[in-house]
């Protein structure tokens, strides 16, 4: 296995066509949700140019505008432009009413463990999991410090600093590792894109973004970048604009961006516009669990975990762990500890993170949350499958499976 290296991981802000789809698409799920939390939906939309299309099925109650929500998230990304703006955008749909469906009319937290294990995935799924302490968040450094930088450029066009930024910008982080640690920063890239075509000069944006962008994000970090570190802002010039009038947006498309930066394995399904009876996307959130309670407790430094999961049983088929030589236990008693003290079948994740009255607890605005900046390792939102509240659980049953026994005496 390689150890010294250099790895780049990529975030996009609010405004990329990709990111708006699936805000938009979580948007709709919240709305379900939070006025019924037995609703099944599946929502993706697709923009270009002065159009937003939303496909969606659904099996609920609850009344949702469509349109409307839609309009409100392209409002809040702030896309004013004459050619996609939250006003004058057409927005079409194909909306499909679901039969009702007992499977899913239960209330999981009054579920006996037989109940529980009466209810099946439906889809066909391989997720996966990850963690590593190269952050305090257990998360890979390339991906985090991307985000970060995401963050601080749409801060600064909020807040005005910055009046001539657009919403879509495109960050790249490289680090170089060596023996498979963060050593050093070795490039920063950053698309921003401009709301006017008159200013600023590129001078000036390079100078500004580099300044009010890159610089607070690395103060007081340990890893800053140094004299050879290569920092290019709009590498390839002036980027006007930006958005859907520049480049179409689907719904799903930026699943790197929505866990791991590609540090790690992650599945083809998306995460967006999916109700929490999907175990492609709860699945992700269950897995990204256990491993950062693994890593947590010491137990690894890295660590992937896979689910494998088939329609028709509750349970996941497969479980797979891989530490790539840093496990500080045998990898098969890691994964008997996950059997353990871990429940990956979906009535019980759903109900251990509470997944379907989360929206209604953050006033109709959960998921489009996870729709930008990343799924797992937000340090900025509670979520339940970030939290380590499994760590000493797992060090005393790791304890225990590797102290040496102790022979029992004869009886004299």
């Amino acid at each position: 296995m390689k150890k010294d290296f250099v790895f780049s991981s990529a975030s996009v802000t609010e405004g990329h066509p990709d990111k708006l789809c699936d805000q938009i698409s979580d948007a709709i799920v919240d709305h379900f949700l939070e006025q019924a939390p037995l609703s099944r939906v599946i929502a993706e939309c697709a923009v270009s140019s002065s159009i937003v299309f939303i496909a969606a099925r659904f099996a609920s109650d609850a009344v949702v505008d469509f349109p409307n929500i839609a309009r409100k998230v392209i409002q809040r990304v702030g896309y004013d432009q004459a050619d996609f703006n939250s006003k004058t955008c057409s927005i079409l749909t194909s909306l499909q009413e679901m039969p009702a469906d007992d499977w899913c009319c239960f209330d999981e937290h009054k579920l006996s463990d037989e109940e529980i294990e009466g209810i099946h995935a439906r889809d066909q799924a391989t997720v996966f999991g990850f963690a590593c302490n190269q952050t305090p968040e257990l998360m890979p450094l390339p991906v985090c410090l991307a985000h970060e930088l995401a963050r601080q450029y749409t801060l600064a066009r909020r807040q005005k600093r910055l009046p001539y930024l657009a919403p879509e910008a495109k960050i790249d982080v490289g680090i170089e590792y060596r023996n498979r640690s963060p050593y050093r920063l070795h490039s920063i890239t950053i698309t921003a894109s401009q709301n006017k075509s008159s200013e600023p000069d590129l001078a000036r944006l390079r100078e500004e973004i580099a300044r009010m962008v890159i610089t607070p994000v690395f103060e007081g970090r340990g890893l800053r970048p140094d004299d050879q570190t290569e920092v290019y802002v709009n590498p390839e010039g002036r980027y006007l604009f930006g958005g859907p009038s520049v480049h179409s947006g689907l719904t799903g498309r930026k699943n790197g961006i929505d866990t791991y930066g590609e540090y790690a394995r992650q599945s083809s399904a998306a995460l967006s516009g999916k109700d929490p009876l999907r175990i492609d996307r709860v699945g992700v959130y269950a897995a990204r669990y256990a491993a950062k309670n693994l890593v947590a407790a010491g137990l690894a430094d890295e660590c992937e975990v896979q689910l494998s999961y088939s329609i028709g049983r509750s349970r996941p088929v497969s479980i797979q762990i891989e530490t790539f030589g840093t496990r500080k236990v045998p990898e098969d008693d890691l994964a008997a500890l996950l059997d353990q003290h871990f429940d990956f079948r979906l009535a019980a994740i759903v109900r251990a993170f509470d997944l379907r009255n989360l929206p209604a607890k953050h006033k109709g605005a959960f998921y489009q949350r996870l729709a930008v900046y990343g799924h797992v390792g937000r340090m900025d939102l509670e979520l339940p499958w970030e939290k380590t509240d499994k760590v000493e659980i797992l060090q005393g049953a790791a304890l225990k499976r590797t102290s040496p026994q102790r022979p029992r005496k004869k009886p004299s």
